[in-house]
């Protein structure tokens, strides 16, 4: 039940709403998008992106360049599908660079707003996006929330998520952190390991003196 001072700040909001259709279209959204971000800052969840989801330019949301997710042709079809019907359910994740939104997780649904003509029709040209918690800086932790967002759906590459866990090595995590922060267990580390043959790979692992060639007399 909202209090008499609640509902005078509704009221008063919805005069100033009342405004926006005065405002051209992309002004319009530019507006909206500031005021979900101030409402954003003084919600009390915001600590969680989907708090604040916002309407931007297919144009200035691009893919990023680790992503080992496929999608199948028929996958993809029932995805403009419900996008078409139902309408966006879900915003794409992304941070921000350079003013640019680079994709955390939801490609193809970038996609399909930015291709699908009906869909981009639809929304002037805009997708929905929420931005990833700013702390979330390093790329590691980056490539590490986007195999954690879609690991669950589609399939990963063998050989993508090989080079994912091999440039995550060389930024030296251990096979532990990226067992947690992928959602493994530690022989899939290793099998993605051995799939480069790369010894520095190796490098945070003590083998026994089993390991070691022995010279033959």
């Amino acid at each position: 039940m909202l209090t008499p001072l609640s509902l005078r700040v509704v009221a008063v909001l919805r005069m100033l709403c009342a405004q926006l259709y005065k405002l051209p279209l992309d002004e319009r959204v530019e507006l909206l998008n500031a005021l979900r971000t101030v409402l954003h800052a003084h919600s009390p969840f915001a600590d969680d992106p989907v708090d604040c989801v916002l309407w931007v330019k297919t144009e200035s949301v691009v893919a990023n360049d680790y992503n080992p997710n496929t999608v199948a042709p028929p996958e993809m079809r029932l995805l403009e599908h419900s996008i078409t019907q139902d309408g966006y359910t879900q915003p794409i994740v992304s941070y921000v660079e350079d003013e640019t939104y680079v994709v955390v997780d939801g490609f193809h649904r970038h996609r399909v707003g930015a291709q699908h003509p009906a869909v981009r029709r639809r929304l002037h040209g805009y997708v929905p996006i929420t931005i990833i918690n700013q702390d979330r800086t390093d790329r590691g932790d980056r490539i590490a929330a986007t195999i954690r967002h879609n690991r669950a759906r589609g399939k990963h590459q063998v050989a993508a998520m090989s080079e994912i866990v091999q440039e995550l090595a060389r930024r030296r995590w251990s096979d532990e952190k990226i067992a947690r922060e992928l959602g493994m267990d530690a022989d899939e580390v290793l099998r993605l390991k051995q799939i480069t043959g790369l010894a520095e790979l190796f490098a945070d692992r003590e083998f026994s003196d089993a390991w070691e060639g022995t010279r033959q007399e």
